[in-house]
């Protein structure tokens, strides 16, 4: 049974291009929703890092070029990969504290948004995978499992209120911290970057590297869920995508 809030959600039946994945319901994302601040900053955001983009192929150097494949190891390898979603959100490692909040603050550098909130959403999709609950399911469509569910935080409220799966991050004050003063550390970067490396770097460290982490992080959330293998048993649409890795 499909549940339709206030009109924001409608049943359908339409199965995704090349898949056997079926879209069984519609959110309706930029109409017959409210919009609050966190929508529209994050909108904002993610506008704007990709219109930087637009300018690579006029301000290419290869110091500008080397300068964001290094932050994209630091940022998107240590910070996502390895800390916020192998070492946070899973535990398959322990890390000394100096070194697990090192590596969380390099994550804060992605702009995925802070630890916790980042913790919470991934585990909640553990939890609930390709489900009605599930944060960023396919059933909804590829564009919103890709990034469409970033800009409806009104969504996440409406599936899963509580949200108490991240107790042990909110136990410690420096996780506390960056998730008050997140938006800081991101303006704080974006501002040193240009400062220090002009409109290039802007565009390279703050637009290409930044833009480039979230499709190659958001495309686990969608392709890998819609297009590949399935060589398993596990009832959800999790799959092996050759070309996401």
């Amino acid at each position: 049974m499909t549940i339709i809030i206030e009109g924001e959600e409608e049943p359908v039946h339409k199965t995704i291009f090349m898949s056997d994945v079926v879209v069984t319901r519609k959110r309706n994302l930029f109409r017959n929703r409210k919009w609050n601040i966190v929508d529209v900053i994050t909108l904002s955001w993610v506008l704007f890092v990709h219109f930087l983009t637009l300018f690579a192929p006029f301000t290419f150097t290869w110091g500008a070029f080397w300068a964001a494949f290094l932050f994209h190891v630091l940022c998107g390898m240590l910070g996502i990969t390895l800390s916020y979603h192998r070492n946070l959100a899973h535990h398959s490692l322990k890390l000394p504290k100096w070194l697990e909040y090192t590596f969380a603050y390099f994550g804060v550098q992605a702009a995925q948004r802070d630890p916790i909130f980042w913790v919470s959403i991934h585990r909640t999709h553990h939890q609930y995978v390709d489900s009605d609950k599930d944060p960023h399911s396919p059933t909804y469509g590829f564009w919103f499992s890709h990034i469409g569910w970033l800009f409806d935080s009104g969504y996440i409220v409406e599936k899963y209120k509580e949200r108490k799966n991240v107790e042990d991050l909110k136990s410690q004050p420096f996780y506390r911290f960056i998730r008050r003063t997140y938006l800081y550390h991101i303006f704080a970067f974006t501002v040193a970057v240009y400062a220090f490396g002009g409109f290039t770097y802007l565009v390279w460290l703050v637009g290409v590297r930044i833009t480039f982490t979230y499709h190659v992080t958001f495309l686990v959330n969608s392709a890998c869920h819609i297009w590949g293998n399935q060589v398993w048993n596990t009832g959800d649409l999790s799959k092996n995508n050759l070309y996401v890795f």
